[in-house]
């Protein structure tokens, strides 16, 4: 089934893809997805990982591709269990 992804959700999707399992802080990602210094707004990234998950979890309350690591960041877990 296709997915109605904007340009940064599709360039997130694509990061996390190429790196399972490893952990990015926001600032990581910030600078790798948005190519461009870290600005301390953490929202951007939120909204941006909320409405990816919303396209492609089942259930984006409880998720099992893009996962949060409390007090750290988030990782892709491409395995599907």
């Amino acid at each position: 089934m296709p997915l109605d992804l904007t340009a940064k959700e599709f360039d997130l999707l694509v990061f996390f893809a190429q790196n399972p399992g490893r952990v990015f802080t926001k600032k990581q990602i910030y600078r790798a997805v948005w190519q461009d210094e870290y600005s301390f707004d953490d929202n951007n990234i939120m909204v941006h990982i909320r409405r990816l998950r919303k396209k492609i979890e089942d259930n984006p309350e409880n998720p099992k591709f893009i996962l949060t690591v409390w007090g750290v960041g988030y990782k892709f877990d491409g395995e599907t269990k």
